[in-house]
């Protein structure tokens, strides 16, 4: 019999709620308008890394105006395992990426190893470009080198963070705010 995961009710009491959907939608938007400004009409191919960008890959669609090709991509290096191995696709990208610019947009860069994995597969697939969009960014210095954030929303300490697309043991990702549990 498998064990049921620790309680989102108790994780939301011992945290600290940082940024709320107000803030968000603000940092989102302002975010839409930088991509647009980027793009200058480009049309690019979105491409969203589940689970985690679900929602934020979604709302920040809303507030690009320039048109855009819309594919995801779900990989994993961890296979059941706490530490990382090989990139292992659940699903990869079906539009073709040749000579085309990619957002490649997912919730959170802490430590980038999946991120940079992908973010190079999309370049071996022959894109001319890779725009990496994340709607946070972990304050640490562990983070795979030459991998960083083209557009990023927040700044999170450097502590476990969930809602907003992010997880606390598969639970949480719909939560309208981004917690981090207190140290």
């Amino acid at each position: 019999m498998s064990q049921s995961p620790p309680s989102l009710t108790d994780a939301l009491l011992r945290s600290d709620k940082l940024f709320d959907r107000e803030q968000l939608d603000t940092v989102i938007a302002d975010m839409g308008r930088a991509i647009d400004a980027t793009l200058d009409g480009e049309r690019a191919v979105f491409l969203t890394v589940m689970n985690g960008a679900l929602v934020f890959g979604g709302l920040l669609a809303l507030t690009i105006r320039t048109d855009m090709e819309f594919d995801y991509v779900h990989a994993t290096r961890y296979r059941g395992k706490t530490s990382g191995s090989d990139l292992h696709w659940l699903r990869e990208p079906v539009v073709s990426l040749q000579d085309r610019t990619v957002l490649l947009v997912d919730d959170i860069l802490d430590e980038g190893h999946t991120l940079k994995a992908v973010r190079d597969d999309c370049l071996q697939r022959g894109a001319k470009r890779v725009l990496v969009v994340t709607l946070c960014c972990k304050q640490h210095d562990r983070v795979a080198e030459g991998i960083i954030s083209d557009f990023n929303g927040v700044e999170l300490p450097d502590r476990y963070v969930f809602g907003f697309g992010m997880d606390y043991y598969e639970q949480g990702r719909n939560l309208p705010a981004i917690y981090a549990l207190k140290e």
